[in-house]
């Protein structure tokens, strides 16, 4: 009787066991369907927010430079109006930036998370990524009144503004400095640590909230020196957001990810030494 049940319930896991790899499949499938729908979608939004910002052209400066209008608020706009705006283009733009090398550290988070007991796989990693965009929003909320109030001191003091060349190949110098340095190694490890560190995560809504948060806070250090360049070059400047998107993602994704941070530093620097140079005029 024993051998005719187990002869009996063999067919049955086996059908059980398929459905179950099907099932993942599809889900596996759908996660990189939204992926990528989800990148589109907000590149789009990215690129019409910059095409409208450029139509209305940018403030000329003591120094040579030019201010973009991102910083002003627009006639008959209200400070939280304008700030709103702010927000909302910039978390667009953090979404098409940062999901590149994002989507790989949700895979492994799906990979081990505990599936059994009918785990709602979707959900969590929706909001293992809703963690991680909350922690760029809030970076978002301390940009814009800083972007502001520096524009205000810029327009209110010509020679603070005849500066602001120099204080920007410095700051691109600084930041390619920073690529070569421990802390800069200790941040890029971290955003590449698998989950859980090889022990499978609890299927919960807790847990992935807080995973999604580490991995913002982490990948938000690990790219800080990237995104102040963004932020004195040009925050509406697609050649440059482009550029910057694809140094975040290399420097994550690559199997030599300090010896990729390295080579961008090289780079950078030398950018930083050329603004330098142009800006009190030797180039």
């Amino acid at each position: 009787m024993s051998a005719q049940r187990s002869a009996a319930a063999g067919p049955a896991i086996s059908r059980h066991m398929s459905y179950e790899r099907a099932f993942d499949q599809a889900s596996d499938q759908t996660f990189l369907g939204v992926s990528s729908l989800l990148f589109v979608s907000s590149a789009a939004v990215t690129n019409v927010w910059c095409a409208s910002m450029s139509a209305m052209g940018e403030m000329p400066m003591p120094g040579g430079w030019t201010m973009s209008m991102v910083w002003m608020r627009m006639p008959g706009q209200t400070w939280p109006g304008s700030a709103a705006s702010f927000l909302g283009m910039w978390v667009a733009m953090m979404v098409a930036m940062m999901l590149p090398s994002l989507v790989p550290m949700l895979w492994r988070y799906r990979q081990s998370v505990d599936r059994t007991g009918g785990t709602r796989l979707g959900w969590l990693t929706a909001l293992v990524g809703v963690g991680y965009f909350f922690v760029w929003t809030t970076i978002g909320i301390a940009v814009f009144p800083l972007g502001v109030t520096l524009s205000e001191i810029q327009m209110r003091q010509p020679a603070l503004a005849r500066a602001v060349p120099i204080v920007v190949g410095a700051v691109v110098l600084i930041a390619g400095a920073l690529q070569f340095t421990r802390w800069k190694a200790r941040r890029v490890a971290r955003c590449g640590e698998a989950p859980g560190r090889g022990r499978t995560l609890p299927s919960d809504a807790g847990t992935a909230w807080r995973h999604g948060l580490r991995l913002g806070l982490h990948c938000g250090q690990s790219c800080a020196s990237l995104m102040a360049i963004l932020l004195v070059i040009g925050i509406m400047d697609l050649r440059v957001m482009a550029v910057v998107t694809a140094a975040i993602t290399a420097e994550r994704l690559a199997p030599a990810r300090m010896r990729v941070a390295r080579a961008i530093g090289v780079v950078v620097v030398g950018g930083g030494l050329f603004l330098i140079a142009r800006a009190v005029g030797l180039a």
